[in-house]
């Protein structure tokens, strides 16, 4: 049998992935084959009788492995991306296979011995920069996953790793189930009421696929948050409020109650087996926040600036309900509603009225002018790459030299194998080595409202925003320029890794920016100035609730991995207690944040969700030299990308960020933006 994944290159444009020649039965031979490589190319590390230097033992190390890392990249973006029974299954099996190989070389004596006695003569090598960090990184990297513990020790911090691993996966795959395992079918049509056309079309046509008469709501998003936002229904919001905020929370095969405990409690145990405090410390030694009492002091100081804003929010809101012959007391399933309708009443801000101007070609094309404008960057349409699906774009990202710069994937819709939200990723990275620089082939999965049958995709402002982030993320990858793949693109401390993708959310709301793009896709007319100026306004709509909302999360996070858990057995209890001091409106019976928090206990967010916020103080205050300066000015644009983008973590962020800036960020500059300055 033919292997694709068993190929070191590709007969394939810029080779690239053949996904069309790969099937489920190739990977569990490419990953075994692929981690007997790594194997011995790690053997051939430790047993090199020459002595340790940078190149034999570091470099080498950094080097290694690349067999298994293609095969793991393709395998588990398809497996949030694109999965079903039989990957799932693969998952559960490889991931404890995986999680010990890396133990193992991780807590390889001989190795590290190497490494030590590298890392304690550095002087001696005559290291550049970017060598440096690769060094001290690989060494912490060692000492942090235990390379210093006893052999007891070892083998327990081995098998902590390998148990977080499969409890990771199946969190994720029981939240997948839940989304998929609930539809509001509706056969009366006057349970619609409120709704726009373009919601009633797609769960009509959501209906058509499931061989349903009347309209099908789901979880996915471009469903869910239009029948939140409109549905006049009281009760029916209520239900799809109660489903969505109790997914893996339903005592079901699904529940994920006893994984959310299992995984904050075994992260606390690996990370006082480490010598931390707890799991938090341990996050955020590499971080630009460095301690839990910074993190927690900087959300109070963020919950200070919203919360008295929020509650004069929720108050209006209540009151603008009240006008309206609404609920004396609003709850949870109300809010969409109420401010949806109070945006178009004090700004005449309506989301279905902006719809047709965001067809989402034209927004794709739009980022990309943004692009070209800022960094010389051209995308070329190509339909001869392979892809994973066939709702998948591709396209071939070149300078203004004409050459390569990255290939880029884009995958913009729902569909029954896909986890919700939206995110960046890669299968290929960038480096460099004898070969050449290997550029990037970045991809953007996001779950944007689909095509009807009368209508093309139409994209509310939100997912434009959404939009514009994720690309931020992907020009991060795509503009990388380092040595070393590990290093590269968004390889950087979490609370520094938002920036590149917040910060280009800004030009959402700029009018040089929306003239681009924001065209009606019926007659082509530009967006009109009115509507401009709305969605300007709409910038400080809600944000006391808004950012409430992420310190929320945010303290939540912090608590599941900061605190001692040994006397913690309920998560709904310990979830509400948690985020009692930004509650607004009144606890929902069986809502569970922390059963579907996919980003801290499936993702890579643990100790990390205040990073948003953070990341919001320097796109906040980098943006500024851009309106200073020039939306589209391209000495700006470029000490940006020279001294963020294209950086990587090859140097500290703080000191990237002053490159660009010539100081630090100023943290008052998200409070100007948002309307919370005092």
């Amino acid at each position: 049998m033919n292997n694709p994944l068993l190929l070191t290159t590709f007969d394939t444009p810029f080779e690239t992935i053949p996904f069309d020649q790969i099937k489920i039965e190739h990977y569990k031979p490419a990953f075994e084959a692929s981690i007997e490589t790594a194997k011995g190319e790690v053997e051939t590390i430790i047993n090199n009788p020459e002595k340790a230097t940078f190149t034999n033992t570091i470099e080498a190390l950094e080097n290694s492995g690349s067999a298994l890392d293609l095969v793991c990249n393709v395998f588990f973006n398809l497996n949030s991306a694109e999965t079903n029974d039989e990957m799932q299954a693969l998952a559960q099996e490889m991931s404890p296979i995986l999680s010990e190989h890396s133990s193992n070389i991780l807590l390889n004596d001989k190795l590290f011995e190497r490494i030590k006695a590298v890392y304690n003569s550095q002087a001696d090598f005559n290291l550049n920069g970017e060598q440096t960090m690769l060094l001290t990184k690989t060494y912490k990297s060692f000492v942090r996953n235990g390379a210093l513990l006893n052999e007891a020790d070892k083998e327990t911090a081995k098998q902590l790793s390998k148990d977080l691993s499969l409890l990771s996966l199946q969190f994720g795959q029981n939240l997948l189930a839940e989304n998929k395992g609930f539809e509001l079918h509706i056969t009366a049509e006057k349970d619609l009421a409120g709704l726009p056309e373009s919601a009633r079309e797609a769960a009509a046509a959501t209906a058509k696929e499931k061989s349903l008469e009347g309209w099908v709501f789901t979880m996915d998003y471009p469903s869910y948050i239009p029948f939140m936002t409109y549905a006049s229904n009281r009760e029916l919001r209520e239900k799809m409020y109660r489903a969505f905020t109790a997914r893996a929370n339903n005592g079901n095969e699904f529940d994920n109650k006893e994984n959310v405990l299992k995984i904050a409690q075994l992260r606390a145990q690996k990370a006082k087996l480490l010598g931390y405090e707890t799991h938090a410390h341990y996050i955020l030694e590499e971080r630009m926040a460095k301690s839990p009492d910074k993190v927690l002091s900087f959300l109070d100081t963020i919950n200070t600036a919203s919360f008295e804003k929020a509650q004069e929010e929720a108050q209006e809101l209540q009151v603008f309900a009240n006008s309206l012959n609404g609920p004396s007391e609003l709850q949870k399933w109300d809010v969409s509603y109420y401010a949806e309708q109070l945006k178009a009443k004090t700004l005449n801000f309506d989301t279905e009225k902006l719809k047709p101007y965001f067809q989402l070609e034209k927004v794709i094309d739009g980022v990309f002018q943004v692009t070209n404008k800022l960094f010389g960057l051209n995308f070329t349409q190509r339909d001869d790459i392979p892809v994973y699906h066939e709702d998948v774009m591709t396209y071939e990202v070149t300078d203004e030299k004409g050459e390569l710069v990255a290939i880029f994937y884009g995958d913009f819709f729902p569909r029954p194998g896909k986890r919700q939200g939206a995110w960046m990723t890669s299968f290929k990275e960038q480096r460099i080595d004898a070969n050449g620089n290997h550029r990037p082939h970045v991809v953007n999965v996001c779950n944007f409202t689909k095509p009807t049958p009368t209508k093309p995709s139409l994209l509310t402002f939100e997912e434009v925003t959404t939009l514009f982030h994720e690309f931020g993320h992907g020009l991060h990858g795509m503009l990388a320029d380092t040595q070393y793949g590990s290093l590269s693109g968004t390889s950087v401390l979490w609370d520094f890794v938002e920036l590149p993708s917040q910060i280009l959310e800004n030009w959402c709301y700029e009018k040089e920016c929306l003239d681009l793009f924001a065209k009606h896709y019926e007659t082509g007319e530009t967006i009109p100035q009115e509507y401009i100026d709305q969605i300007k306004a709409s910038l400080t709509f809600r944000t006391g609730s808004f950012s409430l909302r992420q310190v929320s999360f945010g303290t939540l996070d912090m608590n599941w991995h900061g605190t001692d858990l040994s006397t913690v057995n309920d998560v709904e209890e310990f979830e509400q207690s948690s985020m009692a001091k930004t509650a607004l409106y009144p606890a929902i019976e069986g809502a569970c944040m922390s059963t579907q928090f996919g980003h801290i206990f499936q993702g890579g967010y643990s100790a990390g969700y205040y990073s948003y916020k953070w990341a919001e103080v320097l796109d906040a205050d980098a943006f500024e030299s851009f309106k200073e300066n020039g939306l589209f000015d391209k000495a700006t644009a470029t000490a940006f990308k020279d001294n963020i983008l294209s950086k990587g973590g090859t140097v500290a962020p703080e000191q990237l960020y002053q490159q660009f800036k010539g100081r630090d960020a100023d943290p008052k500059a998200l409070l100007r933006r948002s309307g919370l300055a005092k």
